[in-house]
């Protein structure tokens, strides 16, 4: 099936050939006094043309007073008056103005073959104002130079629409994914039903708030500087594409936090249990990656059609262009080949030089008169067509519209289980995406069609400015001529008819001159399209790269907490992914929106060199024979073309580099974001683990009994002041001689892990810089030694040491820290067994009966640790089973925020018992 811009043009080159004068522009090297010469005119005419095509004499294109073919001036008649039209001001095309007159010659013509045009950028440019437009059909009716511009507005609008319709689907779908789990519960009896309402109603109206707080900045944004509702600046663009990004990445940052807030809520009003709430989170965290690996699939898809569609529309304007184009250059021809016959006339005395001027002019002026009339019929014509065309698009996008919500209502009506969640989100998802390529399929087609309504109009409007010429021409020839001169009526028919022999052989030329022309449009259309896939894969490579290195960054983090458990180590990373990925589609379509800047601001140039190429190359096809001067002439435009070329491509990489810096700029800020907002997950993951641990190591039974056995040992009368000071006084010994060993062994360990380090480091460093040197060398072997190539491996190299120093130095803190664990283990058990003799102890002087239990096995205790076994433990069953689990060691994978508790904590486990002391001192005391 081909597609909508191949099907007009075949459609606009089947008609073209059914009309007999139908061809194209006219050649732009050909001039009127190269025709004169050709001729072989009077010495008068021959001599002007000459002395013209030898000075490249240029004329101001809006000049009244221009020479003739014979050198006499005289007022442009033919030239249809328009006002002078200012820099920001947009003009709507008018065939009268676009046509041009053969006095004044197209803007080619005005000028010899050799007229260097040049593409100096204007510094206004940017503020050159121009039509602001909703769809492609408004573009038909644009001035020419404003056509690149809207269109690459409406690839921008397509950007933006696509973005806000992705960002809606992926809020429905997260809601609808909480309603599932909320119900879920409510079907458990977990929660009632009131609590279910109440959470899904404030959810859903949090979402609400942040969707008016983004629509209502947005709003603003596209109020700010909009001087004029029906035009608009590149300048504005530019700064609404970009406060657009920072309110959506801000709004993005908004509806995470939302989504977590609403987690946490659930969790916390539902009660669950902390291995059962992460659990929840885990999957709720792994749905929403799946609702963004689909988001971000179709997003690249679409975003792919949207360029596609781009290149279409480009299509369907550069036809239409060329037919528009077509009817002022044949015209121009035939009035060209009128202007050599009665120029003939005139050399061979027929007709005087005053008699040839007013015919012309007559002629022009009244052919130019008739084919503005016609033109502004077309140009009004065309308007009320597309109006009424577009009309009808909305009145069919409203009842699609309503049509594909009732559809998706019914589906969010339906009742779906944590099962089913995957099926759901294909769904709904699929649903979604058959009716996006259902409203696309209605503007593709509504395009194509509207392309081809205003191209029959062009075609009509040919047929009429055909018919005109020839009537007015056989006028002339066959009513004026016999009267004004003495020739007969047979003479005038004969003049008639090599008119249009004469005028056959030009159209040909002209006819070839299009074909080729469209050829170097169709070469610079692929080459835009090779060069936007070669864009689009870098970009891929280097979103990839990013994504790689901060999924390093973050796993780097979590190897450091060794500590945490791996459904919470899993649950970090999957935190991680789903927001990177989101901040990374946001900036996928942030670089397509950017690269369509770009392509506008450097719109201008690039159309002038092109425009300029396009000369050239079709001035080198039509000049076979050409003298030295023609030669040199051609070398200087050559010459020129590659300083423009030259030009463009330091501007084109300037302008890239500008983007490129605020692209950078934008997503270091949006990652920025992203670590706080990781900090802030890490954090409350290693807190609920601190609590966790805290639990176990401390009871409220385990408090109470200690509680217990003081204030029995208190209420004891064999207990005696004496006794109970010598009691502690032991005590406070054997906890000084604990904490003094501790402190021993932990400065031996230190000293010996810095010497062994030091020794391992400078081991691995010689052997690793020897194999850097070596590769460093083969290196500089193999490739040519400049400069750039030397700094690069020296950079290598320099990054290869630094993060080989960077893994060295986080094995070594990893031994250190194990180390560390491992006599602070000791100590805290060391701490414990001192607690348990005093507490043993009191119970005996006291002769408080207290449950006897054994104390926890050897391997509870660390190697090196004495082994007690038979020692015995007056405690409670549940302190005794808590003890248990504080003896099972764990030394691998230890972080250094514990390692830094366990000091803290066996001091904590000091404090009780120095508090109950206190109380028996003054127990004895009494």
């Amino acid at each position: 099936q081909k597609d909508d811009s191949q099907r007009l043009l075949e459609s606009f080159n089947a008609d073209e050939k059914e009309h007999t004068l139908v061809k194209s522009k006219a050649e732009p090297y050909t001039s009127k006094e190269e025709m004169v010469l050709e001729e072989g005119g009077s010495p008068l005419n021959s001599n002007i043309a000459a002395f013209a095509l030898k000075a490249k004499v240029i004329y101001p294109i809006n000049q009244k007073f221009r020479p003739l073919a014979d050198g006499s001036s005289n007022p442009s008649l033919h030239e249809n008056p328009k006002q002078a039209v200012l820099p920001n001001q947009v003009v709507e095309t008018s065939m009268s103005g676009s046509l041009g007159s053969l006095s004044q010659g197209d803007k080619e013509d005005c000028s010899s073959s050799t007229t260097i045009h040049s593409t100096t950028s204007d510094d206004r440019f940017q503020a050159r104002a121009f039509l602001k437009v909703a769809s492609f059909p408004e573009v038909l009716t644009c001035e020419s130079f404003d056509v690149k511009l809207c269109l690459c507005s409406l690839s921008l609008q397509d950007l933006m629409l696509l973005d806000t319709e992705l960002r809606k689907e992926k809020n429905v779908m997260f809601i609808q994914i909480f309603r599932i789990y909320l119900t879920d519960f409510h079907r458990k009896k977990k929660i009632s039903d009131g609590l279910l309402k109440k959470i899904l109603l404030n959810q859903e109206n949090d979402f609400e708030e942040l969707q008016k707080q983004l629509d209502s900045r947005l709003q603003n944004t596209e109020m700010s500087g909009a001087r004029n509702s029906e035009f608009q600046t590149l300048e504005d663009l530019e700064r609404r594409e970009r406060e657009y990004s920072e309110h959506v990445i801000d709004n993005m940052e908004a509806f995470w936090k939302q989504t977590d807030k609403a987690q946490q809520d659930f969790l916390d009003q539902s009660k669950c249990s902390s291995a059962k709430a992460t659990k929840i989170m885990m999957d709720l965290t792994e749905k929403m990656i799946a609702v963004e690996s689909l988001l971000s699939e179709s997003q690249d898809l679409q975003a792919m059609d949207i360029q596609e569609r781009l290149f279409n529309w480009e299509l369907m304007v550069k036809m239409l262009d060329s037919l528009k184009s077509s009817i002022p250059e044949e015209c121009k021809g035939g009035l060209n080949t009128v202007s050599n016959i009665l120029d003939h006339l005139t050399v061979k005395n027929n007709l005087s030089v005053r008699q040839k001027e007013e015919l012309l002019t007559d002629l022009h002026k009244a052919f130019w008169e008739q084919l503005a009339h016609y033109s502004n019929e077309c140009m009004q014509q065309s308007k009320e067509l597309i109006w009424k065309r577009l009309e009808c698009r909305a009145k069919k996008k409203e009842e699609f519209k309503r049509r594909q919500e009732a559809e998706q209502r019914s589906l969010l009506s339906k009742t779906f289980l944590t099962e089913d969640v995957h099926h759901f989100l294909k769904a709904y998802h699929g649903l979604l995406e058959k009716h996006r390529q259902a409203q696309w399929d209605l503007e593709e087609e509504d395009d194509c069609e509207s392309a081809e309504a205003v191209a029959d109009l062009y075609k009509e409007l040919y047929s009429k400015a055909s018919r005109a010429l020839a009537e007015l021409v056989t006028e002339l020839f066959l009513q004026t001529l016999p009267v004004v001169t003495s020739l007969s009526v047979r003479e005038c028919e004969l003049l008639k008819e090599e008119w249009q022999e004469n005028l056959v052989p030009q159209l040909e030329k002209w006819e070839n001159h299009r074909q080729r022309r469209w050829k170097l449009f169709q070469e610079q259309l692929l080459q835009e399209k090779e060069l936007w896939i070669t864009e689009y894969a870098l970009a891929a490579v280097m979103q990839k790269h990013l994504s790689e290195k901060q999924e390093k960054i973050i796993q780097g983090v979590v190897s450091r907490l060794g500590c945490l458990s791996d459904e919470s180590v899993s649950y970090i990373l999957q935190k991680h992914q789903l927001l990177l990925c989101s901040v990374l589609s946001r900036f996928t379509l942030r670089r397509a929106g950017l690269a369509a800047l770009a392509c506008m601001r450097l719109a201008r140039k690039k159309g002038s060199l092109q425009e300029l190429r396009e000369q050239h190359t079709l001035q080198k096809g039509s000049s076979l024979c050409q003298d030295e001067e023609q030669w040199q002439l051609q070398k200087a435009v050559e010459s020129h073309i590659r300083e423009e070329e030259e030009k463009l491509e330091e501007e084109t990489q300037e302008t890239n580099l500008e983007f490129h810096q605020q692209l950078v700029t934008e997503i270091q800020e949006a990652l920025q974001f992203l670590q706080q907002h990781m900090e802030q997950v890490i954090g409350q993951t290693l807190l609920q683990y601190a609590r966790g641990e805290a639990g176990k190591k401390s009871s409220d039974h385990e408090q109470d009994f200690k509680e217990r056995l003081v204030e029995s040992a208190v209420e004891s009368v064999y207990g005696t002041s004496n006794n109970i000071n010598r009691l502690v006084q032991n005590y406070y010994q054997q906890l000084g001689k604990i904490t003094e060993e501790y402190e021993g062994k932990k400065l031996q360990h230190l000293k010996s892990f810095q010497a062994d380090g030091n020794e391992r480091i400078r081991l691995k460093n010689k052997e690793n810089e020897l194999a850097l040197k070596e590769k460093h060398t083969k290196g500089l072997l193999n490739v040519s030694s400049t400069v750039h190539q030397r700094i690069v491996l020296q950079q290598n190299r320099i990054l290869a040491q630094f993060e080989l120093r960077q893994q060295i130095r986080l094995e070594s803190l990893k031994q250190k820290l194990l180390g560390l664990h491992y006599l602070g283990a000791e100590l805290e058990n060391q701490l414990r067994e001192a607690e348990q003799d005093f507490m043993r102890e009191l119970a005996v002087l006291t002769r408080v009966p207290l449950t006897v239990k054994k104390k926890p096995s050897k391997r509870s205790k660390p190697t090196g640790e004495k082994a007690n076994s038979k020692r015995q433990t007056f405690q409670s069953p549940e302190a005794a089973e808590n003890d248990c689990h504080e003896n099972i060691q764990e030394p691998y994978g230890i972080t250094s925020g514990l390692c830094r508790e366990t000091p803290q904590s066996s001091h904590e486990g000091e404090t009780e018992p120095r508090k109950n002391s206190k109380m028996l001192k003054k127990k004895g005391s009494r």
